[in-house]
C-alpha cells in the first residue's frame, strides 16, 4: 500500500479531526488519485486551499499523488493576510439557504450579496462560477463541487459573529458602505422625494420624516425610523471588530 505524508497549515486544521490537527500524518492509499480528490477525501474543501507543495515544489490540483510524497497544504487566508483591500478577489457574494441573517447583514454593510431561500446546491454552484461570486456556506459538500472556484466555509454559527468573520477573512472593512443596498432584494438605494411617495406613507411617518430612499429594483422605501439607531450600533460593532482574530 502506498503512503503520502500530509501537513495542513493554519485554518485548514478546522476541518481535521483532533488527532491530525497541526501535525504531520500519513495517508495510505491503493489507487492513484489527483491531489484535489485526496485533499477533499481528508475533509478539506478545495476553495479553501491556496498553495500545495509536494516535496517542496508547488503543484496544482491535477497532480497525481504518489508513494512517498511529502505534502504541505496552505489556506487561502495565508495568501491574503495583510492586504489592505479585497479588490483582487472582489466583494460579490452568494450565500446558501442557511445564511439568511448573514446575507441581510452583508447587504446592510453595502456588499453585493445574492440570497434566496429556494436556491438549490447546483444553482448556487453555477451562479458562483458564472458570476465570479464568493460562495459562502456551512455545507462542505457544496464547496467541494468541482465548478466552485471561490468559496468559504463560514465557521461561526452566530450571525453577528459570521459577518465579522467574513469581513476579517476577506479584508473588507475598508469597503463597508452602510445603507446603500436593499436588505430585501440586494438592489441599490437611491434618494426619493417625500412628494413622490407620499401616498405610500403612514400619516405619522409622512409628518415626522423628510428624507427617504427607495430600492431601484423592488421599490421598497427606507427611512431613518426607530430601528435606525440599532442598525447604526450594529454597524459600529462590526467595524470595531477590525483586528480581532478570526475563529479557526
Amino acid at each position: 500500500m502506498a503512503k503520502a505524508d500530509f501537513y495542513f497549515a493554519g485554518e485548514l486544521n478546522f476541518f481535521l479531526p483532533l488527532q491530525r490537527k497541526n501535525k504531520r500524518f500519513s495517508h495510505y492509499f491503493e489507487e492513484r488519485a489527483a491531489i484535489k480528490d485526496t485533499i477533499e477525501a481528508l475533509g478539506i474543501p478545495h476553495p479553501e486551499v491556496d498553495l500545495i507543495l509536494v516535496n517542496s515544489e508547488p503543484v496544482d490540483f491535477s497532480y497525481i499523488v504518489t508513494d512517498g510524497d511529502e505534502i504541505e497544504v496552505y489556506p487561502v487566508s495565508a495568501a491574503i493576510q495583510g492586504q489592505s483591500s479585497n479588490k483582487e478577489l472582489g466583494d460579490r457574494f452568494i450565500l446558501d439557504v442557511h445564511l439568511g441573517k448573514l446575507a441581510n447583514a452583508l447587504r446592510m454593510l453595502g456588499f453585493d450579496t445574492l440570497y434566496r431561500n429556494d436556491y438549490d446546491d447546483e444553482e448556487l454552484a453555477k451562479i458562483s462560477a458564472a458570476q465570479n461570486r464568493i460562495l459562502l456556506t456551512r455545507d462542505k459538500g457544496l464547496l467541494m463541487r468541482s465548478i466552485v472556484t471561490r468559496g468559504y466555509y463560514v465557521r461561526e454559527t452566530n450571525p453577528e459573529g459570521q459577518v465579522k468573520e467574513v469581513l476579517q477573512r476577506f479584508n473588507l472593512f475598508d469597503q463597508v458602505s452602510p445603507f446603500h443596498r436593499c436588505i430585501r432584494c440586494n438592489g441599490l438605494l437611491e434618494p426619493v422625494s417625500k412628494e413622490a411617495i407620499a401616498d405610500q406613507l403612514l400619516p405619522k411617518t409622512r409628518q415626522a420624516i423628510n428624507e427617504f430612499h427607495r430600492c431601484c429594483e423592488c421599490r421598497q422605501i427606507y427611512w431613518k425610523g426607530s430601528h435606525y439607531a440599532g442598525m447604526q450600533h450594529f454597524v459600529q460593532e462590526v467595524l470595531n471588530s477590525r483586528g480581532e482574530r478570526a475563529q479557526s
